[in-house]
């Protein structure tokens, strides 16, 4: 389905086209004709090569509304970063949306600027998504402060991203509350963007939709530092409310970030009652969003889809103390592993290697089987040697962090400490160094928690 031609893929999702588009119209707006929505049902090279075509229409001499072209590549590249964690497409796409909005300033057109901000602070928030660099959600923070103060149609749109930014930097900051309040902000916003009649056209749709998903993955973030069932029962109403939207023939991708977020609460849900046929459920949930999903058309979107589903089976494997859900759990980070290390989006890959790590260790905890410690050992080992320091910094110490936590598991099972105490904790401190050196707070965190366990298991 992701071969039709352009003229296939309006009619497939109703595009109105009045007339005949005559070959300079077609050139200069490539397949989608400017219709975000079209964006979905492209593969990873049709996307590629639109994001291209729009950069040559943005650019042709005589261009009329260059700032609109500049934007809507913007948005292209956007879209490209996302499904592939590739840092020149974000800033190819950050390049175009800066460039629109000067040029709309300068041509005085309030809306297209307040467009254009928001289109950059999208791109800021999904940088720190994808990278881990807190310092990009003040910078979108400040660049939506000036967009919000336009009273225009986008300021829905400012205060919806403007409430986003807040909840995720008042996580960072461990600051519940705030973050508590930042979701209550997104409720007058998305009602208001709701109301419109673009909400129902393909892009103003999607645009919703990514909209809740962030407010839910809020949600579902304070209610795992509170332990609060309730506000995992008020996420899972409203993804519910937001798949119910969309039609994964025609926004599969969209739609399957959104199941994967309803297999997280489901998943959380189980865990806090002992309900085993929730966890069941978030499994089921987790396997059918992969289904509308291929490495070939979004790479990143699959590999979270793989560790939705292995974290899943993880909590099953927890709740029913099975190894067979551990090592399948392992064989699913071990399909997300395959990507991120061809398309390094630094957070996701440090989630995966993390959880693979973890399944690993109870595995052999299950089992007793000290050969699987062995062979993860000898992995990340390895993977140290191929991967020096000096060029990956992030991903040498991610590596670290986690041979120390298999370091860990086998004093756990063994119950003696030969010395990997020692290692692990030599391990966890130079990875917070590096992660505090390179301004990771989410990863400087985790080594922390990992040289108090340490710790503690010393004091013991």
């Amino acid at each position: 389905m992701f071969e039709f031609v352009g003229r296939d893929l309006k009619r497939l999702l109703g595009v109105e086209g009045q007339g005949r588009v005559s070959h300079a119209a077609a050139h200069r707006e490539g397949l989608t004709g400017g219709d975000t929505a079209l964006l979905e049902l492209m593969d990873l090279r049709l996307l590629t090569n639109e994001a291209r075509a729009a950069d040559v229409a943005a650019g042709r001499i005589g261009c009329k509304d260059r700032a609109v072209r500049l934007l809507e590549a913007a948005v292209v590249w956007r879209e490209v970063a996302r499904r592939t964690g590739d840092a020149a497409a974000l800033r190819k796409g950050a390049a175009q949306a800066e460039a629109a909005a000067k040029l709309a300033d300068a041509e005085r057109k309030p809306d297209l600027v307040c467009a254009a901000r928001c289109e950059q602070s999208v791109l800021a928030m999904l940088g720190a998504e994808l990278f881990g660099d807190e310092g990009l959600h003040a910078a979108a923070g400040a660049t939506l402060s000036l967009a919000k103060a336009t009273n225009g149609p986008h300021s829905g749109l400012a205060a919806s991203l403007l409430a986003a930014v807040d909840g995720r930097m008042a996580l960072s900051e461990n600051d519940i509350d705030r973050a508590l309040a930042a979701a209550q902000a997104f409720e007058a916003p998305l009602a208001l963007m709701g109301g419109g009649r673009g909400a129902k056209a393909g892009g103003g749709r999607l645009q919703l939709a990514d909209l809740r998903a962030a407010r839910i993955d809020l949600l579902l973030a304070c209610a795992v530092r509170l332990k609060d069932r309730a506000l995992v029962e008020v996420a899972l109403s409203e993804v519910r409310t937001a798949v119910a939207a969309l039609d994964p023939d025609f926004e599969p991708l969209t739609w399957s970030r959104l199941e994967l977020l309803r297999a997280e609460a489901l998943a959380r849900l189980g865990d806090y009652d002992g309900e085993l046929s929730l966890i069941a459920d978030a499994v089921e949930a987790a396997t059918q969003a992969l289904e509308p999903l291929d490495p070939g058309h979004s790479p990143l979107d699959w590999a979270r889809a793989q560790a939705s589903l292995g974290e899943a089976l993880q909590v099953m494997g927890e709740a029913t103390t099975s190894e067979r859900c551990f090592e399948q759990a392992v064989t699913c980070f071990d399909r997300a592993t395959h990507i991120v290390k061809v398309q390094p989006a630094l957070t996701l890959r440090a989630a995966v290697a993390n959880n693979r790590a973890l399944s690993l260790a109870r595995c052999a905890e299950l089992t007793a089987d000290l050969a699987v410690l062995d062979a993860a050992e000898m992995a990340f080992k390895a993977e140290l040697a191929e991967q020096p320091g000096a060029r990956d910094p992030a991903g040498w110490a991610v590596a670290q962090m986690n041979l120390a936590r298999l370091y860990e598991a086998r004093v756990e099972i063994t119950g003696r400490d030969d010395g990997r105490l020692d290692r692990a904790a030599t391990a966890l401190a130079v990875a917070f160094d590096v992660f505090a050196e390179l301004g990771l707070r989410s990863l400087t965190d985790m080594a922390a928690q990992g040289l108090q366990r340490i710790k503690q298991a010393n004091a013991a």
